[in-house]
């Protein structure tokens, strides 16, 4: 799965995204999709999204259980 890609992210998933405020570090967030905010198929940076807990940030990773 590509974190790059729209189609391969969905609400209920779980992945490790970077906030704004972290961007200089990388640290990375750990949280489930609540919903997409990158309206576009493909971001260079990763699809944008709102974790359950009201973080938003750009997925990195995908958490495969």
């Amino acid at each position: 799965m590509d974190v790059k890609k729209r189609s391969d992210i969905h609400p209920g998933l779980e992945v490790g995204i970077v906030l704004k405020k972290d961007q200089r570090t990388g640290n990375i967030t750990y949280g489930v999709v609540e919903k997409l905010l990158t309206k576009s198929s493909y971001h260079p940076h990763g699809i944008k999204v709102m974790l359950e807990d009201g973080q938003v940030g750009r997925v990195k990773e995908i958490v495969t259980n």
